[in-house]
């Protein structure tokens, strides 16, 4: 896109971060289809790592907020690939099962070479630079709490 058609818009922070949120969900379903969205992924990965996490720290985590991550975690135990567990005070312990275990590890492949096609725009050195830039932003703008408000 001729970005000097339109140079006050394509100098907005706010309007490029948008427009990279649709590249990177594009190159996502692209690369993995729509039977998972970046989202569930998001939470996939979270629970590989730490299983058996409890769905407010689940939703710190993966920056979302706990009644968005609690229809997620409802519609993932419905499709067979997590398990949630009661524990005291109406809260739940979220864990892979061993069908989420596969469609993760079928996803795991395609992710670096999806990540390096999503960026391949930008020299080696641009790359890095890109991530080290994002992790700073996102970090610097998360409120206290580390939780970023947004729905799937």
């Amino acid at each position: 896109m001729d970005t000097s058609r339109h140079p006050g818009l394509y100098a907005e922070p706010g309007h490029l971060i948008r427009r990279a949120h649709q590249l990177a969900v594009a190159t996502f379903h692209d690369t993995h289809g729509r039977q998972v969205t970046p989202v569930q992924y998001a939470i996939l990965r979270a629970l590989e790592h730490s299983p058996g996490i409890d769905q407010v720290t689940l939703a710190q985590r993966v920056a979302l907020d706990t009644s968005t991550t609690a229809d997620i975690a409802a519609r993932l135990e419905a499709k067979g690939w997590i398990a949630r567990h009661l524990l005291a005070r109406r809260q739940r312990s979220l864990e892979l099962t061993a069908e989420g275990h596969a469609i993760l590890a079928s996803m795991l492949p395609r992710v670096e070479p999806m990540n390096q096609a999503l960026l391949e725009a930008l020299e080696p050195q641009e790359r890095e630079e890109f991530v080290r830039l994002l992790r700073k932003f996102v970090h610097l703008n998360e409120p206290g709490d580390g939780v970023i408000q947004h729905n799937e």
